[in-house]
């Protein structure tokens, strides 16, 4: 299945200010920069800021969730495979 993406993702390499610390920030903070941060970074790096925050704490066990962490990352990769992404 191919699409066309609506919001195309932005090279980290190639961004400068907020957008730049942004994807610092995420680099430090998960190891890499995700496709979606990618997407959110390049273009509103300040609501991209609340979103990975706000995801990170929705990921972790004991921040007001009720599924394990186990069970979340479960979905992620299933959801990951069902749209066929490359990771």
């Amino acid at each position: 299945m191919s699409y066309v993406a609506r919001v195309p993702a932005v090279d980290p390499q190639t961004v400068t200010g907020a957008g730049a610390s942004f994807f610092e920030f995420c680099g430090q903070l998960r190891g890499r920069v995700s496709n979606s941060a990618s997407t959110w970074g390049g273009h509103v790096p300040n609501i991209a800021k609340f979103h990975l925050m706000s995801g990170l704490a929705l990921q972790r066990e004991g921040a007001g969730g009720v599924l394990s962490c186990k069970l979340k990352e479960m979905t992620v990769l299933k959801t990951s495979h069902v749209n066929t992404c490359a990771y």
